[in-house]
């Protein structure tokens, strides 16, 4: 999504989480060891091992590592995943009274999507038990979407708890990862769940983004306190979308304050915005923060353009995504043009500046790599960020081909649901008539 920072820890088998780019290219996985002989390791850590190993068909030594994560967990979601993935390794085993149970934990624990469920291949051996009817009843879907842009909620209550928190840990610091844990992270909607779970990787390394930048987090009290009142603003983009694509659906918002990890992606629970990325104005002190942090703290008058994008990643659940660049490229890009369609301008106006001059240069870079099975050069790329060149410009190429494609449609609503409907990626650019992309 919009302004990642690092490669997210994806679980094996998320139920419709958020679009990190296109096919989930595979993140770095710990060698296959025995269980027995690894050292003791991070809740997430574990959760990779296990991953290795269920894709090896080890199942017993993956069932031993997720349990082991789960109990450890820090975050809600990631404790009732990781038990979901304890069943279905059970199941793929062969063992139906083990996966039952830890199906039952999972969700006690609070894993509830009755459409994964249902869908779950790696579960077809339990529907002929008596005991998958009760489990299909356990469930529910994430509440739906609505149609109507007038009444998509906008929730502000997790930048209170992280006040209260705050102002706690202040008073009592030997105990503020536990105050933080208890007031802000426990206490945080389904939405904050959810991004802790993709973004952030432990409660230690959210406090200790704090702590590296203590000037900051003091400095945006205010800005982010002032969300509230900004929600009528923040409604246009999505009534703009309507017009222009009548088939849109309204999640909830959530605002929440994350720790320089993502300015904002999606779950099936709505739009994730860690706001803390996005309140700039000029008494922010920046000098803690690194340069691609520097240059990607947005002023908070972009908050509208922000939105946008995520709004558009929301209706692209149904894309069929291909694991090569172009297809990563054109998720974002999209999500761009979109959103600048709807909100007035781009949400990544430093991209586009750089971008002057050398326009067909990037593109003929980018061509020699648009079909390769990575984006590591040109998405989610902040360690490549220099004062002479920023990171992310697969942005920008998936812009401009995009927006080709939307000039040259005699029909502008129909070349927005094309672009939201893609099947074929190389015909879509094609169509674009990007000319420098052509013929490879």
């Amino acid at each position: 999504m919009f302004r990642l920072t690092s490669l997210v820890p994806i679980p094996a088998k998320p139920a419709l989480v958020a679009i990190v780019w296109c096919g989930g290219f595979a993140m770095e996985l710990a060698s296959q060891t025995s269980p027995l002989a690894v050292p003791p390791l991070a809740p997430r850590q574990i959760y990779r091992k296990a991953d290795t190993l269920r894709s090896a068909k080890a199942y017993a030594s993956a069932v031993l590592l997720y349990t082991q994560a789960a109990p450890v967990g820090e975050f809600k979601r990631f404790i009732s995943d990781t038990y979901y993935a304890a069943a279905y390794t059970y199941a793929l085993a062969g063992d139906k009274d083990s996966a039952f149970k830890y199906l039952n934990v999972a969700f006690d624990a609070g894993w509830n999507n009755r459409q994964h469920l249902l869908t779950d291949s790696d579960l077809d051996s339990l529907h002929q038990d008596p005991r998958w009817r009760v489990a299909v009843s356990r469930n529910t879907d994430p509440k739906p979407a609505g149609t109507d842009p007038a009444t998509a909620p906008f929730v502000t209550s997790d930048i209170r708890n992280f006040w209260n928190a705050y102002d706690m840990a202040e008073k009592d610091p030997a105990n503020r990862l536990a105050i933080y844990k208890r007031e802000y992270i426990d206490r945080g909607s389904v939405g904050l769940q959810d991004y802790f779970y993709f973004k952030v990787s432990s409660v230690k390394a959210f406090v200790d983004g704090h702590d590296r930048r203590p000037r900051f987090y003091a400095a945006i009290r205010k800005n982010t306190l002032s969300i509230d009142d900004r929600i009528s603003q923040f409604r246009e983009s999505l009534v703009k979308l309507k017009a222009i694509y009548p088939g849109a659906t309204f999640p909830n918002t959530y605002f929440l304050i994350g720790s320089f990890s993502s300015g904002g992606t999606t779950s099936d629970h709505g739009l994730l915005l860690g706001i803390d990325q996005g309140v700039r104005t000029p008494d922010i002190p920046v000098d803690e923060l690194t340069l691609w942090e520097q240059n990607n703290f947005t002023p908070i008058e972009r908050i509208p353009r922000l939105i946008a994008h995520e709004l558009v990643h929301f209706q692209q659940d149904s894309l069929r995504r291909e694991r090569t660049l172009l297809c990563a490229a054109l998720v974002e890009g999209m999500a761009d043009f979109i959103g600048e369609l709807i909100s007035g301008a781009t949400a990544n106006p430093r991209i586009h500046q750089f971008a002057r001059g050398k326009e067909r240069q990037i593109l003929m870079d980018f061509a020699k790599e648009m079909f390769d099975d990575r984006a590591r050069n040109w998405i989610a790329n902040s360690d490549q960020e220099t004062a002479d060149k920023p990171a992310d410009l697969g942005y920008w190429v998936g812009y401009v081909i995009s927006k080709g494609y939307y000039n040259r449609a005699a029909d502008k609503n129909q070349a927005v649901w094309d672009m939201l409907h893609i099947k074929d990626y190389r015909a879509f650019l094609k169509a674009s008539g990007v000319e420098e992309l052509q013929g490879t």
